[in-house]
C-alpha cells in the first residue's frame, strides 16, 4: 500500500495543513479527507475540494483522480525525461505515485502539495527523500553555495527558533554554516521529538543538485536516514488521521 498525503497552506497565516489521504494498493486509489480538514475549515480561505464534496466517504477510482493526475508531467513533453532525472529517479520507479511524492505536485495555481508517508527500509532504517525547501528566499551566497554542493554531501539540521511560523523549524546547513533553506514543514514536529531522544540518529546528505534551467524548488534533492525505535510512528498525529475507515465506502 502506497500512502501520500495532501496539504493546503493559508494564503493569510502561511500555515499547512494535512487535509487528505491518497493510497494505491495496486488496483484501485483511494482519497480520503484527514482531521486536518477540520482544523482548515476554520480559515474562511478554505474550501473543500470540488471533486470531494463529502467529508465522511472515501473515494475510489481505478484511475488516479484528476487532481492528482493534473500534477504529473505528461510523458509527451520533449523535457519529460530531464524532469525525471531531476527528481533522481530510475526506469522502475517512474510510477504516478512515486514522482508525485517526490516532486510535490506543486503548481503555481494553487496553495496544494503532495508528500509521502516515510516507510521503513529493510534494513529497519527510515530513508526519507526531499527537495531543501525556501531557497530562493535565502542570500545569493547562499544559492551560490547550494549550486556548489556535491552528491553524498553532509548537510545538518539546526533549528530555527525565530521563525514566525513554525516553532520546529529546521535549517539545513552545510560544513562552513552556510544556511541552504529548509527541511520540509510536514516533518519538523516528528524530528522535534527524535532529536530530543538522539539527535545523531538523523542524518542528511546531498543526493543530486539540479542547476538552471531547473526550478529553485527542484534544485537540490537531500537524502535523510533516521533511526528510530520500533514503536515511533512518523505523522501519527491526529490531522493525519482519516475522518472514514479506510475501506471504500464509495466509488467514483
Amino acid at each position: 500500500m502506497t500512502k501520500l498525503f495532501l496539504a493546503w497552506q493559508s494564503p493569510k497565516t502561511h500555515r499547512w495543513f494535512p487535509i487528505g489521504q491518497l493510497t494505491y494498493d495496486g488496483k484501485n486509489y483511494d482519497f480520503v479527507y484527514t482531521h486536518g480538514v477540520e482544523e482548515a475549515t476554520a480559515d474562511p480561505s478554505f474550501r473543500l475540494l470540488h471533486s470531494y464534496p463529502e467529508k465522511e466517504r472515501t473515494y475510489t477510482s481505478p484511475e488516479l483522480f484528476p487532481l492528482f493526475n493534473n500534477r504529473l508531467m505528461r510523458s509527451s513533453r520533449p523535457d519529460y525525461l530531464d524532469y525525471i532525472k531531476s527528481l533522481d529517479l530510475q526506469e522502475a520507479e517512474k510510477q504516478p505515485m512515486t514522482i508525485l511524492a517526490r516532486s510535490g505536485g506543486r503548481k503555481a495555481t494553487d496553495r496544494f502539495e503532495i508528500f509521502s508517508y516515510p516507510e521503513k527500509k529493510e534494513d529497519g532504517l527510515y530513508e526519507i527523500h526531499f527537495f531543501v525547501r525556501g531557497l530562493r528566499y535565502m542570500p545569493k551566497a547562499s544559492i551560490d553555495r547550494a549550486n556548489q554542493l556535491q552528491p553524498k554531501e553532509r548537510l545538518y539540521l539546526m533549528q530555527d527558533s525565530q521563525n514566525a511560523y513554525d516553532s520546529n523549524a529546521l535549517l539545513l546547513r552545510d560544513e562552513q554554516s552556510h544556511n541552504l533553506g529548509y527541511c520540509p514543514r510536514y516533518l519538523t514536529a516528528d524530528l522535534a521529538q527524535i532529536f530530543q531522544q538522539d539527535s545523531k540518529s538523523v542524518t542528511v546528505e546531498v543526493k543530486k543538485v539540479n542547476l538552471v534551467p531547473s526550478p529553485m524548488q527542484f534544485r537540490v534533492l537531500c537524502k535523510m536516514t533516521v533511526e528510530v525505535e520500533n514503536s515511533f510512528e512518523f505523522l501519527s498525529d491526529r490531522e493525519y488521521q482519516p475522518l472514514v475507515s479506510s475501506l471504500s465506502l464509495a466509488s467514483e
